[in-house]
């Protein structure tokens, strides 16, 4: 079983064994959940758990969809699957990779729905049934994002071959949408038309196109099924708009020394940073062995030449400027514009959270939210906050 513990936020310790922390708020991952499923109206909503789910945690985060009302299901590999099987006893779960030669049992044993992307899949698994056994498999289908899927010609050629396999009856197809996250960007609307031709041609089976973003794009793209994924977890899907998502986890650092450096001093390595001003330094545990990634440094790495600020953190409720780079496992903050006397050893920065938008980060360090997430490192103390009944 998965570790758990549940806190108010005033009595989460600020003493133990770890360095730094993450609250994950359960109840804010199923109100989530909800948002998502009332914004994809007629079509049911499903719940993406790729890469432990997005790094907050494989088990408790599955428990809070399933009980919210989540029956369909979304990873990446079957080992993820597999995991999850025992989480949702009665959901569907697809996975993404697909199937290939050697994993098969994997897939009869758990009872997973592979996403088959190409003919070696088909063909593999209709080798994999061919002794009359029933599993039901998905098809995903390319409309113009060229990765994962077959190209839809090839898929409308698939539907009208009399040679078709009679056992190959799709539960399922799918795509995904490359441009969502910018709703007025063309290629949605020819994703869709094309995507639109091939469930024609699959008369009967239920489709999915929508991601987090599609769900945003409104119910031509809704299809039967939708799969968000970032939403769920407080993440920022479409570009440009107020994010309507409960925050979910919030990233927090010990501070490990705080002292006085003096104008003309410099800070960190390769002295990237000068001081201009008589300063008082925060030194935090947490660097990009954390996930903290190196490219929110505040100077000396190459996105900060190109005029962007690095990012900042909260601590007792005021924003403060990271300075200099971000290491292994430190990160300075200048926190001189903090009362004297206020920010001590022990003390805890919120890196990302409630106050510190996951998207601001993200954008200064120039990625997504997703990759914040997913790589979070191993050392976090972690906190679940249970979901309130």
């Amino acid at each position: 079983m998965t570790k758990s513990h549940t806190f108010s936020r005033a009595t989460l310790p600020v003493a133990g064994e770890q360095h730094a922390r993450l609250t994950v708020d359960l109840a804010a991952l199923s109100e989530n959940w909800r948002t998502m499923a009332r914004r994809s109206g007629a079509a049911r909503a499903g719940a993406v758990l790729k890469a432990d789910a997005y790094g907050v945690g494989l088990e408790p985060a599955a428990h809070a969809f399933y009980q919210a009302g989540a029956r369909d299901f979304f990873v990446a590999t079957p080992g993820e699957g597999a995991a999850l099987r025992p989480l949702v006893p009665d959901g569907r779960i697809f996975v993404l990779s697909g199937l290939w030669a050697g994993a098969e049992r994997l897939f009869f044993d758990f009872d997973l729905v592979p996403v088959l992307a190409s003919e070696e899949q088909i063909a593999v698994f209709m080798a994999a049934v061919a002794d009359g056994r029933e599993h039901p498999c998905a098809l995903h289908v390319d409309t113009g994002m060229n990765r994962l899927g077959l190209r839809s010609e090839d898929a409308l050629a698939l539907a009208g071959d009399p040679a078709r396999p009679a056992g190959f009856s799709p539960v399922l197809l799918l795509s995904h949408l490359a441009c969502a996250d910018d709703p007025s960007h063309p290629h949605n609307r020819q994703q869709l038309q094309r995507f639109r031709a091939v469930v024609a041609a699959y008369d009967g089976i239920e489709a999915s196109l929508a991601n987090s973003a599609g769900v945003f794009l409104g119910e031509d793209y809704h299809f039967d099924l939708t799969r968000p994924g970032i939403s769920l977890y407080g993440g920022a899907a479409v570009n440009g708009v107020p994010n309507p998502m409960r925050c979910v986890v919030t990233a927090e650092a010990r501070i490990l020394q705080v002292r006085e450096a003096k104008a003309g001093e410099s800070v960190g390595y390769a002295a990237a940073a000068v001081l201009t001003r008589d300063s008082r330094i925060a030194i935090a545990a947490i660097g990009y062995a954390d996930g903290y990634m190196r490219s929110l440094s505040g100077a000396g790495v190459p996105l900060r030449r190109t005029g962007l600020a690095g990012a900042s953190a909260v601590l007792h409720g005021r924003p403060v400027p990271l300075i200099g780079r971000v290491t292994m496992d430190l990160t300075q903050f200048d926190v001189t514009d903090l009362p004297p006397g206020s920010v001590r050893a022990g003390d805890f920065i919120e890196l990302f959270g409630p106050n510190m938008p996951l998207q601001d980060v993200a954008i200064a360090s120039g990625t997504v939210d997703y990759e914040l997430l997913t790589g979070l490192g191993r050392r976090y103390e972690r906190y679940y906050q249970a979901v309130r009944k």
